[in-house]
């Protein structure tokens, strides 16, 4: 059992965020196997992946911006509410006021961010708890989605669809496949090989670090490289016409983008800070109000982006446009490793929580489980995940919740719960990690 951990701290990190990591990713794992096999193959399709990207990229863009308003210590019941109520404006200003569509996502972008600052500025400086502001934000813009909209729907033109239901296009020799997603799996491959080395050689450059063995550094690339070069064949060679998904190359940008800002930066540093400990982040120099009026607007801004994204996939605004859209960014948010009580949790763990949700939502609907048993089942499984990491932590044995409650830096020993919060910001010198 000792050489099993061994190999597994190499291969996937020693640190307790890897070790989430690593026990999110087997239960994504799992659940693909499992519907593998009851669908007879269906679920690793082309088809099925690239519709499965496309039906719930706009649920992990929202869980972007739900894990930092979680991590900030807050919660934000009104993204369903604010995807549909931007939604219908713009589909409004394009069809009805011949407004550009390039200029309809950069007026839904403006909707967005004003709804995040009068819902930030309630939460920031007049210090209404964010669930009171967010329930009557819920209220608000769903009214406001229904009385702009008539209660009916309003249809989108061609250009404008192309952010929900568009492939990236055909070019270059037929080679049986879409030269353009074998550009880009090409180059993630590189991207996680050129990460690899880099990591090792930082790692040897470090005093009294010891990087791992060689052949386990190999490994470790192959195992991702496989994966993408799997996933890469998959979305190229789908049917002809369709590639990987527009939508999905806007998910990969807003993921690398956030995960930089919250490790690199000291703005990101800063909501862990403030979820961490407001009191003594704020006593450290950290401006609360500014951290707590930006994950408030921020989160408005991607819900914005969102429902942008659904209407451009469904060709149409409607009434019913974003309803239940909180509660499951939500649960990918706290499935994949956030703290209640703020503080923890990665934009990479969100990710693999929306990944777990959807995959379990599709292979559900593809064995031919009603939508009904499909709502029980995804709630039985929300509180049954979270319910056995607890009773794990309680005995002692290896758990998600048990590993994120404890203060890390990166492999380094835990040290005292209050300390972290005034260093970090204090030095600006130990990112938060992701």
């Amino acid at each position: 059992m000792s050489r099993f951990k061994e190999l597994q701290k190499n291969l996937f990190g020693g640190g307790t965020s890897n070790a989430r990591q690593f026990g999110m990713i087997f239960t994504l794992l799992a659940i693909i196997v499992f519907f593998q096999v009851k669908t007879d193959g269906l679920t690793l399709t082309s088809g099925n992946l690239i519709a499965l990207t496309q039906q719930y990229a706009y649920i992990s863009i929202l869980s972007i911006g739900m894990l930092m308003v979680i991590v900030a210590g807050h919660i934000d019941l009104s993204v369903g509410s604010v995807a549909a109520f931007t939604g219908i404006i713009v589909a409004k200003a394009i069809t009805e006021h011949d407004v550009p569509w390039p200029l309809g996502i950069l007026l839904g972008l403006v909707v967005g961010a004003a709804i995040g600052a009068w819902q930030g500025f309630w939460v920031a400086y007049v210090g209404v708890p964010a669930f009171i502001v967010t329930l009557a934000g819920m209220l608000l813009f769903r009214g406001g989605n229904q009385y702009i909209g008539d209660a009916s729907t309003v249809p989108v033109p061609e250009g404008f669809r192309e952010i929900g239901s568009g492939y990236l296009p055909e070019f270059g020799p037929n080679t049986g496949y879409n030269n353009w997603t074998l550009i880009l799996g090409l180059l993630a491959c590189l991207a996680v090989i050129w990460r690899e080395l880099r990591a090792r050689q930082v790692r040897q450059q470090m005093v009294g670090a010891e990087p791992s063995p060689l052949w386990i550094a190999i490994l470790r690339m192959a195992l991702m490289v496989a994966v993408i070069v799997f996933a890469t064949l998959r979305f190229a060679g789908g049917r002809v016409g369709t590639s990987f998904p527009i939508s999905g190359i806007i998910l990969a940008v807003l993921v690398i983008a956030y995960s930089f800002y919250t490790r690199n930066t000291s703005g990101g540093r800063h909501i862990y800070a403030v979820g961490g400990n407001s009191r003594a982040a704020e006593l450290s120099g950290v401006k609360l109000r500014r951290v707590n009026f930006y994950v408030m607007m921020n989160m408005s801004v991607l819900a914005a982006l969102a429902g942008m994204i659904f209407v451009a996939r469904s060709a149409a605004s409607g009434p019913q446009d974003g309803n239940g859209w909180e509660l499951d960014a939500i649960a990918a948010v706290f499935i994949g490793g956030a703290a209640v009580a703020g503080g923890l949790g990665t934009i990479s763990g969100a990710i693999v929580g929306g990944l777990v949700m959807a995959v379990l939502n599709n292979g559900l609907q593809l064995i031919g489980t009603g939508s009904d048993k499909v709502q029980i089942i995804k709630g039985l499984f929300l509180l049954g995940a979270v319910a056995l990491d607890v009773y794990n932590k309680k005995q002692g044995k290896f758990s998600i919740v048990g590993a994120l409650t404890k203060p890390f830096r990166r492999d380094e020993p835990a040290t005292p719960a209050a300390a972290p919060v005034v260093e970090h910001v204090a030095d600006d010198k130990t990112p938060a990690s992701n």
